[in-house]
């Protein structure tokens, strides 16, 4: 039996962090990609981008915590 939080709840639990991050690198790529013509986001738009690429990388780095929680569990 698994002990301590499940890969979902430390999901929900890091997706603010992870949504804000993403937004972050999502308005800095836009400005460095405005370099070679293409246009700035909005800060809306780099907020609404995070929401959706923070989901999946605050599964996948809950996944990677969930499997270093499980290795010292084992240990």
């Amino acid at each position: 039996m698994r002990s301590g939080w499940s890969t979902r709840r430390l999901t929900v639990a890091l997706y603010p962090f992870g949504a804000g991050a993403a937004a972050v690198n999502v308005f800095f790529l836009s400005l460095i990609l405005s370099w070679i013509g293409l246009s700035v986001l909005t800060p809306v738009q780099s907020v609404l981008s995070g929401c959706i690429i923070g989901i999946p990388a605050s599964w996948a780095f809950a996944r990677h915590l969930r499997s270093l929680m499980d290795g010292v569990d084992a240990a």
